[in-house]
C-alpha cells in the first residue's frame, strides 16, 4: 500500500475524517517553512500538501498568491522544495505528502528529472491543477509509473458526463473544489457538500477529500462529518502573512492546525 492508502485505510478503521493541511514551500522562507512542515504533523495535520511556488497560480486566491511571492523572493526553487521534503523524510517515513501547483515548473525542471526526484525523496502525490486528463502522458502517467499518485480535482461545475473521465485514471484521493472559484474564496453549505459527495461515490472507491473556503474548526468538523478528509491552506497561510516573526508564524501556523485537528477528531463523536 502507498502512504496515501494506508493512512486514509487507518483513518478509515478509526471511524475519522483526515486533515489534509496546506502550506507553500519557502513561505516565509525555508527555514521557517521546513520547521512548519515538520511540526504539523505532531499538530494533527494527517496528510501534507505542499505548494510548489509558481509565478502564475491562477487557481488560487490572494492568501496563496501572496504566499507564493514570499517563497519566490526568499529564493525558492523547485529544486529546493524537493530538497524539502527529502528532509522531512529523514525523521518522518510514515505521513503522506503531496505536492501541489503548476505544470510549468515541472516542465522546465524536465519531467523525467522531477518524477525520478520526487520519488527518491518520499513524495507520494501530486496536483497539478492546470494538467487535465487529456494530458495525462505529459505527466500523470510516468507520475504512475513511478508509484506517485496523481490526484484529481472535481469541481461543482463538473457535470456527470466529464465525470468519469476526469476520475478514470485518478489516484490517492479526490480533492473536490466546494465552490466555483479560486483557493479562500467563500465556502459551501454542509447541504452542497453533502449532495456532491453523493453523486461523486458511484463514480470513485477513492476517499473524498473537500477543500476551498474551510477556515476554522468549526467548519473543518461540519465538513469532517461528511468526507474522508478536509482540506485546509489559505486559513494557514494567512498566518504567515500576519506574522511578526517567522518564529510567530511557525506557532501560529501550528496552533491552527492543532485547533483544526480537534474539530476534525471530534466530529463524528460529537
Amino acid at each position: 500500500m502507498s502512504r496515501l492508502e494506508q493512512r486514509f485505510a487507518e483513518l478509515k478503521a478509526e471511524g475519522r475524517s483526515a486533515l489534509v493541511t496546506f502550506i507553500t514551500a519557502g513561505d516565509p522562507g525555508y527555514d521557517a517553512s521546513l520547521q512548519i512542515l515538520k511540526g504539523l504533523p505532531a499538530a494533527g495535520a494527517d496528510v501534507i500538501e505542499l505548494g510548489m511556488p509558481f509565478t502564475d497560480p491562477m487557481a488560487d486566491g490572494v492568501a496563496i498568491q501572496l504566499a507564493t511571492l514570499r517563497a519566490l523572493e526568499a529564493g525558492q526553487t523547485l529544486a529546493k522544495t524537493l530538497q524539502m521534503v527529502g528532509e522531512f523524510r529523514v525523521d518522518n517515513q510514515t505521513t503522506p505528502i503531496v505536492l501541489m501547483g503548476y505544470y510549468n515548473p515541472i516542465h522546465r525542471f524536465g519531467v523525467e528529472a522531477f518524477v525520478a526526484q520526487a520519488k527518491a525523496v518520499g513524495v507520494d502525490g501530486l496536483i497539478i491543477v492546470d494538467l487535465p486528463p487529456e494530458h495525462d502522458a505529459e505527466l500523470a502517467t510516468p507520475a504512475q509509473a513511478a508509484g506517485i499518485d496523481f490526484i484529481r480535482l472535481t469541481t461543482p461545475t463538473t457535470d456527470d458526463v466529464r465525470l468519469p473521465r476526469v476520475l478514470e485514471r485518478s489516484s490517492g484521493f479526490v480533492y473536490y473544489v466546494s465552490v466555483a472559484g479560486v483557493t479562500g474564496a467563500g465556502s459551501a453549505t454542509t447541504e452542497h457538500v453533502s449532495s456532491a459527495i453523493e453523486r461523486l461515490r458511484p463514480h470513485t472507491d477513492l476517499p473524498i477529500s473537500v477543500g476551498f473556503g474551510i477556515r476554522t474548526p468549526e467548519q473543518a468538523a461540519a465538513i469532517a462529518k461528511l468526507s474522508d478528509g478536509v482540506v485546509v491552506g489559505s486559513a494557514l497561510v494567512d498566518k504567515i502573512a500576519t506574522a511578526k516573526t517567522a518564529e510567530q508564524a511557525v506557532g501560529d501556523v501550528l496552533e491552527l492546525c492543532s485547533a483544526l485537528a480537534q474539530g476534525v477528531r471530534g466530529a463524528r463523536k460529537a
